[in-house]
């Protein structure tokens, strides 16, 4: 069996660019797609074929299955990689995938269809021994689900079963507050994803947000590639990750992955996936979900293992199975990554747009940046604002933390705000470096981490020599538009 003769990717951006990196070097044929709007993305130059989708709305055109699965048919694509986001985890997508005589690089769709759904996947994980937190559903008998919410204590967390990113979520501190709340999550749930089954777990307060990276060949076999460390997060949104976990004790390392391993097994699980949990300050950890996907994240794991994930990946769809076996996988050193979003922290860090005038990506020892952007590319709303990942890998934790200081401080990026700066306090402050971490990071040290200084005028003198140096700088601060650099000086 041999890997696939011509590959399909089914997204943009930053991962589209990071697959077909991969997809080319392993001598793959590559096809992207893309919107009007993204026609002279990276990710298109990127590809050996591209085709363009339809849709007045960009975003809607990445969401169309039919119109994906048509480009890979008439592109002559064996398979198709859904990166993450858009039609990554939606298991309609990659059943029509394999109805259409192509493979899909993920999970099979039923596996996706229970992952995806908290309920069912936390009644799958209690049933074969992964620890959940103790909770109630609502269906079971809504009548007595306030009863039966308030019976495990609170603070609760009232969730939606179809829940994500935050939506459909609410904190409940006492009973008198759970009416109220339960109908919030209720119709943001059925607003956000169409269904507004809920449930009611306790509430760890502060915990750490660990995850566990796997690999299943779909036949049974599944080896871990380690954990990450994901608790610094703004509104349930992963800000900087990490590999492996800090002032995690050995023994509970190897309880959480085991416990990945274990729900993976049972699940028969395909291709590459993240099993999430939350870990207490008692040592207690408990099953959160699964993600039957590539993570944004995974950079920190391939760095320390050395493992090429999307390799991987594709591996296990072409039915070669998995390259390694548990005792083979090691890891070295310590990766840190953090994700720069074109975003106002002053500004309550609303989405920022522009277009991007100059962008020098730093590099030396030990980093490595994944973006899809580049100079004279416009930044619009019509996608996340997530534009570039920065990573630093060292032999220790403090060495890959120093590095990726540096490498926020030299890194240009300009004509369109970001969070960089906000960054840069982040990886630089005393607990972080101290690894003390939780989800509430963020919060607990929010006064720290405001408005840079303002910058010297040597800094900015430096900045703007940059800035006038390269030449796409130079012609869209300065030069004449069409039609008028054709007029001439005589015009209105």
């Amino acid at each position: 069996m041999a890997l696939f003769k011509k590959i399909l990717v089914a997204n943009r951006g930053e991962i589209a660019c990071r697959v077909l990196r991969s997809v080319k070097r392993l001598g793959i044929t590559s096809v992207a797609v893309y919107h009007a709007e993204d026609r002279h993305a990276p990710h298109v130059a990127l590809a050996d074929e591209a085709i363009r989708l339809e849709g007045k709305v960009p975003s809607g055109a990445y969401l169309d299955g039919g119109q994906i699965i048509a480009a890979a048919r008439a592109s002559g694509a064996e398979a198709v990689h859904p990166g993450y986001g858009f039609l990554s985890e939606n298991a309609g997508f990659a059943a029509s995938v394999e109805a259409a005589g192509l493979t899909f690089i993920g999970p099979e769709p039923e596996t996706i269809r229970l992952m995806g759904d908290k309920i069912r996947s936390r009644e799958f994980a209690a049933r074969h021994g992964i620890p959940i937190a103790p909770s109630a559903t609502e269906d079971d008998a809504p009548e007595t689900f306030p009863a039966r919410a308030a019976a495990i204590g609170f603070p609760l967390l009232i969730k939606a079963s179809a829940g994500g990113g935050g939506k459909g979520m609410k904190i409940v501190r006492s009973a008198a507050e759970f009416a109220e709340n339960a109908a919030l999550a209720r119709s943001e749930a059925g607003r956000y994803f169409g269904d507004a089954r809920l449930f009611a777990e306790r509430l760890v307060e502060r915990p750490r947000h660990i995850e566990v990276q796997i690999l299943g060949d779909g036949a049974g076999g599944v080896v871990h590639l380690f954990e990450r460390e994901c608790s610094l997060q703004r509104r349930y949104q992963k800000i900087i990750e990490e590999a492996p976990a800090p002032n995690l004790a050995a023994g509970l390392r190897e309880e959480i992955c085991a416990a990945a391993v274990r729900l993976a097994t049972a699940a028969r699980y395909r291709n590459a996936g993240t099993v999430e949990f939350v870990l207490g300050a008692d040592g207690l950890f408990y099953f959160l979900e699964m993600n039957t996907r590539l993570q944004v994240e995974h950079p920190v794991t391939e760095l320390i293992t050395g493992i090429d994930l999307v390799e991987e990946q594709i591996r296990i769809a072409a039915g070669l199975g998995l390259s390694f076996a548990q005792g083979q996988i090691e890891q070295s050193g310590s990766a840190i990554e953090c994700r720069i979003c074109a975003e106002e922290p002053d500004r309550d860090f609303r989405p920022a747009t522009g277009r991007i005038a100059v962008l020098e990506p730093p590099s030396g020892e030990g980093i490595r940046f994944d973006s899809g952007i580049g100079a004279g590319q416009a930044i619009t709303p019509a996608f996340d604002s997530l534009l570039a990942k920065l990573i630093a890998h060292g032999p220790t934790r403090a060495e890959a933390a120093a590095r990726l200081g540096h490498a926020l401080e030299e890194m240009v990026l300009l004509g369109v705000p970001t969070n960089l700066d906000y960054l840069l306090h982040l990886v630089r402050h005393e607990a972080f470096l101290a690894g003390r971490l939780h989800t509430g990071f963020i919060t607990q040290h929010a006064g720290d981490l405001g408005p840079p200084a303002a910058a010297s005028p040597i800094a900015i003198a430096a900045l703007f020599a940059a800035a006038l140096g390269d030449k796409i700088f130079r012609d869209l601060a300065f030069g004449v538009p069409e039609p008028h650099a054709t007029i001439g000086r005589w015009r209105n």
